[in-house]
């Protein structure tokens, strides 16, 4: 399904949201974050990641949100048209871990969840 050029992929228990297909992970980085709202999560995560990584040329967002135990697995990163430049996984896992766009992100995700 696409919704405005964003193409929602739904497998057992798990959601991929991506710009191109297939889904391809040239870059990227995983965390974990509690149960919520995959769609709502993925939304929020790859318009986070676009803003971070908006200089890189070529570069495409993927997120996968999967279920595991009692929360979700969130990996995001994406394509990259060319070489991907030293420093760019890091910067997707600092994005993750940052706690400010974490609490964001699980009220969004619970919010729309809830609604």
């Amino acid at each position: 399904m696409a919704r405005r050029g964003w193409h929602i992929l739904r497998e057992e228990g798990a959601l991929v949201l991506t710009r191109r297909l297939p889904p391809r992970l040239d870059v990227s980085a995983e965390t974990l974050l509690p149960d919520g709202r995959k769609a709502a999560l993925a939304h929020q995560v790859r318009q986070d990641l676009w803003r971070a990584l908006r200089d890189l040329r070529g570069f495409s967002p993927v997120v996968r949100v999967e279920a595991v135990g009692t929360g979700l697995r969130v990996i995001a990163g994406g394509r990259v048209a060319g070489p991907v430049p030293d420093g760019t996984g890091a910067r997707i896992a600092a994005l993750l871990e940052s706690p400010a766009h974490r609490a964001r992100w699980v009220a969004q995700a619970r919010r729309r969840a809830d609604a």
